[in-house]
């Protein structure tokens, strides 16, 4: 799997979080379904909120991404709801008509690995 970071801006600078150390944070948490509707991050720019620019070719990559999404796994929900590993997933539900989707929520968010660090200069 590439190497994948969550980012949300924050008083401090743009928060990364390393998503191979959310998934391991969340292993022990239960999966819950969530309903579609309640997932916001639907109707943001999610993929482009950081200054890029949607290409044909960048949504080709996320076409193929969704493609192969695999609903099997939950999708890890922040504290207040937000998408912080599985938006891929989430549009391939959404795509295939259903109604919720499998998912784990932290009650308190982890501390972001990377503060202030824009995405092009994390380690990949």
């Amino acid at each position: 799997m590439r190497k994948q970071y969550h980012f949300r801006p924050g008083p401090d600078g743009l928060r990364a979080w390393d998503v191979d150390r959310l998934i391991a944070l969340a292993a022990e948490l239960p999966v819950i379904e969530v309903p579609l509707s309640e997932i916001g991050d639907l109707d943001r720019p999610y993929w482009y909120d950081h200054g890029y620019v949607p290409t044909c070719r960048s949504i080709m990559e996320h076409m193929r991404l969704i493609d192969g999404a695999d609903l099997r796994h939950p999708i890890i929900l922040s504290a207040d709801g937000h998408v912080m590993d599985g938006m891929h997933r989430v549009v391939k539900a959404a795509l295939e008509g259903r109604v919720g989707i499998a998912a784990k929520r932290f009650a308190l968010d982890p501390k972001p690995d990377h503060v202030g660090i824009g995405p092009d200069d994390l380690p990949y």
